[in-house]
């Protein structure tokens, strides 16, 4: 068993209109969730499949982390997908420059995750403190190197560039579009 803490606001979200989206994870992914309402703790016991209930806990950190549920439930589409999470606070060193990070992350009326997604592949989210992303290795990690590049202080357009490069090497690779369907929600800065 695992235990996962999500943020409050989140549990409703996990829960799903009558328990409807928590009842949809523990089928697809063959565990069991407990979920405290009290302080997000939710506890991920795997009663079927020990490869399916390893997603189990992911699932429960990325709708946490602010995806929509079916975004989340794509991580058990391929056994290649993965979720992995950029902390914008440790790149931060107080409350205004977390803010101003994080509106490097998101650009000009959400462009720069946009690319993000659309040149790499991925599914990004920022919401909180955290950049959050799904999809396979190779995407995950251009994603968190761009991310990191912006965290960093990289221009724009170096980033952009690096997106473009590394979304016709993956092109060529012919790992480009392993995307699902869906985009990723954003907090505004």
């Amino acid at each position: 068993m695992q235990h996962v803490k999500i943020p409050q606001d989140r549990i409703g979200v996990l829960i799903g209109s009558g328990g409807e989206t928590m009842r949809e994870i523990e089928s697809a992914a063959e565990v069991r969730l407990d979920i405290d309402s009290e302080n997000g703790s939710v506890a991920v016991e795997t009663v079927g499949d020990p490869v399916l209930g390893l997603k189990g806990p992911d699932i429960v950190r990325a709708i946490g982390r602010g995806f929509a549920p079916e975004d989340a439930l794509a991580l058990l589409d391929d056994e290649l997908m993965m979720f992995d999470i950029v902390d914008i606070d440790t790149a931060s060193r107080n409350a205004n420059d977390m803010k101003r990070q994080k509106g490097r992350l998101i650009g000009e009326n959400g462009r720069t995750r946009e690319l993000m997604e659309e040149l790499s592949g991925a599914s990004v989210v920022i919401y909180g403190s955290t950049l959050a992303i799904i999809g396979t290795p190779e995407q995950v990690d251009v994603v968190r190197t761009a991310a990191e590049m912006l965290l960093d202080g990289a221009p724009h357009g170096a980033v952009y560039s690096f997106l473009e490069e590394k979304h016709n090497e993956l092109k060529r690779q012919g790992l480009e579009y392993h995307r699902f369907p869906g985009s990723g929600t954003e907090e505004q800065a």
